[in-house]
């Protein structure tokens, strides 16, 4: 059995900050950068998908779904799924308070730290928790759902989703930089468990001197 997570391409909101303030989250467009990353994405996931049946799961927004039509995999089963969507920043149309907020979330730390009318990270990992449960028993349980399976997601969510699957502490999480866009990570189960081809960066070690594992 296969997982693969892939970030979405380059957005407005990656090059404009201030894109936030007037177009909601869930509605940014890929840049033109961001559609060539996904078309160059294609043949890589490709790859990684083997040939065989996949069934992908896409977050609702915007430049997610643009992404997932840019590879051109030919999909078993699509799937848009909320609950793999980015974490809601609530209402940004105030720039000031913005920056504001984005500096309190890093001071405080980005797990528990919830931003107003919108989720902390504790929020998204209960959803991608509830997500990855099912996922799981489908693909072991049910024969007619593919071994093979793709998701198209956001950066932190993504670490989040691996947080669940190897239950990596909170500092781990903390202490990992997010995939860039495009950008993907690989989990393969080996019959005795789930492994992740290669570790996320890192911007600092983790407090609690834990590790990326398994690798």
């Amino acid at each position: 059995m296969r997982i693969i997570l892939l970030r979405h391409g380059q957005s407005l909101g990656n090059v404009d900050e201030l894109a936030y303030c007037r177009i909601p989250d869930h509605a940014l467009p890929l840049t033109p950068a961001g559609e060539d990353q996904a078309r160059a994405a294609g043949p890589v996931i490709e790859e990684l998908v083997g040939g065989g049946p996949v069934a992908a799961y896409v977050s609702p927004y915007t430049r997610t779904r643009r992404t997932f039509d840019l590879l051109g995999i030919d999909a078993e089963r699509i799937v848009t799924e909320p609950r793999v969507r980015e974490q809601d920043w609530g209402n940004l149309q105030d720039p000031v308070q913005q920056e504001v907020l984005k500096h309190q979330r890093h001071a405080f730390g980005h797990f528990f730290f919830r931003l107003p009318n919108g989720e902390s990270g504790a929020d998204v990992d209960d959803r991608v928790a509830a997500f990855l449960d099912g996922l799981t028993v489908r693909m072991h349980e049910d024969e007619t759902h593919p071994k093979t399976v793709l998701v198209v997601s956001h950066g932190l969510t993504i670490r989040l989703l691996c947080r669940r699957f190897f239950d990596w502490s909170i500092e781990l999480f903390e202490s990992l930089s997010n995939p860039d866009t495009c950008e993907n990570r690989v989990l393969d189960h080996d019959g005795t468990g789930w492994r992740l081809d290669r570790p996320f960066d890192q911007w600092r070690d983790s407090p609690d001197g834990t590790v990326q594992q398994p690798l």
